[in-house]
């Protein structure tokens, strides 16, 4: 009996002690979220951001690694397209958000 009335957060002799105990389990909760929402979201945010900045400064000439590893170089970018050379005389085109990485040569 007395572990029916534990888990339910009551005490034994009833009274408002109970509302108050659920409270304090829900601090821990909301403490928790915080600490997602500061260390994972924002950390998302802010490499979307970076991401979206190299996208926007690619250039016919770069080289570039896309998000499978194809290693190439940029021979044209369009709206939302990227042609790649990534041999001699052999170019794909692939769209441009899978480009990973702006090579430093």
């Amino acid at each position: 009996m007395f572990g029916l009335a534990f888990a339910m957060g009551g005490s034994p002799g009833g009274g408002t002690a109970g509302g108050m105990a659920a409270f304090q389990q829900i601090i821990p909760l909301v403490f928790l979220y915080a600490i997602f929402c500061f260390f994972l979201i924002r950390q998302r945010q802010k490499k979307d951001q970076e991401h979206k900045a190299l996208l926007e400064s690619m250039k016919k000439g770069d080289n570039v690694i896309t998000a499978g590893g194809v290693h190439g170089k940029i021979t044209a970018v369009e709206n939302d397209l990227v042609t790649l050379e990534v041999a001699n005389n052999v170019n794909i085109k692939i769209t441009k958000s899978y480009i990973a990485a702006i090579k430093k040569d």
